[in-house]
């Protein structure tokens, strides 16, 4: 489901229980000298890292083996943003923009995506009979609709660079976090809102990391949205993740840790 059509049912939750209810995200001289010279350009005749292909990707990226309780699928059509309808107020936001839509930041060589979902209990059982709603008060079926769509997807993108591509990414994606803590507006498929706040969070994965809660405000509703990005080697794993029952009532959740850690592993 694009991230449109899915902010777009998380704020109409209640409304659905409602509707039921009536039908019922420099070297010196010398030798030391000498020796750094011929180090430094040991250094220089390093090959520059070569970026996985796709095939390679598919390999890596995490799988519903890989996970405990949590499904790992390939995206739909309906679950991808399209790069060319995603745009911003501020060109210095671009990068915190794109991988907040699960984007890769300038063009990778190569790259893969898997749709990560965990379902409570009480999602798994799916949304309330008419017949059990009728017996509940109005609170009641309120907070039970929304039990039933507890679930957390976490859209997982490996993205892998050329040379220093994928550190630069990194930067830039890093930069871009600095710059626009304080929001800056984001049309997604024609869908205009505003990026309220970004504030850093902390992760442990690869060998250089970026994560953040993105606060949106769409439709007048606050939306918050966990991503995170790490760098192994030539490649980068993004993830954006998002809690429907979370969203839907304003409570915090976690950055997708076990997805995470899931996938650094498989990166080595």
């Amino acid at each position: 489901m694009r991230a449109t059509t899915v902010r777009r049912t998380v704020l109409s939750a209640s409304a659905v229980t409602l509707t039921l209810l009536v039908t019922a995200c420099g070297g010196g001289g010398g030798e030391d000298g000498d020796k750094k010279a011929k180090g430094t350009a040991a250094a220089s005749e390093k090959p520059a890292a070569k970026a996985l292909t796709a095939a390679e990707l598919d390999k890596l990226v995490v799988t519903t083996a890989d996970l405990k309780g949590e499904t790992a699928a390939k995206p739909g059509k309906d679950d991808v943003a399209d790069p060319d309808t995603v745009s911003v107020d501020k060109a210095e936001c671009e990068p915190v923009a794109k991988v907040l839509r699960a984007l890769p930041v300038a063009e990778p060589a190569a790259s893969t995506q898997r749709l990560v979902t965990l379902e409570s209990a009480a999602a798994k059982k799916g949304m309330p009979s008419i017949e059990e709603l009728a017996q509940m008060s109005e609170k009641e079926a309120e907070e039970a609709t929304i039990d039933s769509l507890d679930i957390t997807k976490t859209m997982t993108s490996l993205w892998s660079y050329d040379a220093d591509g994928a550190e630069q990414a990194l930067t830039a994606i890093r930069e871009a976090g600095e710059k626009c803590a304080g929001g800056f507006a984001l049309t997604d498929d024609g869908e205009k809102g505003q990026v309220t706040g970004i504030v850093t969070d902390k992760i442990s994965a690869g060998e250089d990391a970026v994560a953040w809660t993105v606060q949106e405000k769409v439709d007048g509703e606050e939306v918050e949205t966990k991503v995170a990005v790490f760098r192994q080697g030539s490649t980068l794993a993004g993830f954006s993740s998002f809690n429907i029952a979370a969203v839907t009532r304003g409570d915090a959740f976690d950055q997708p840790t076990a997805v995470i850690e899931a996938q650094a592993a498989k990166l080595g």
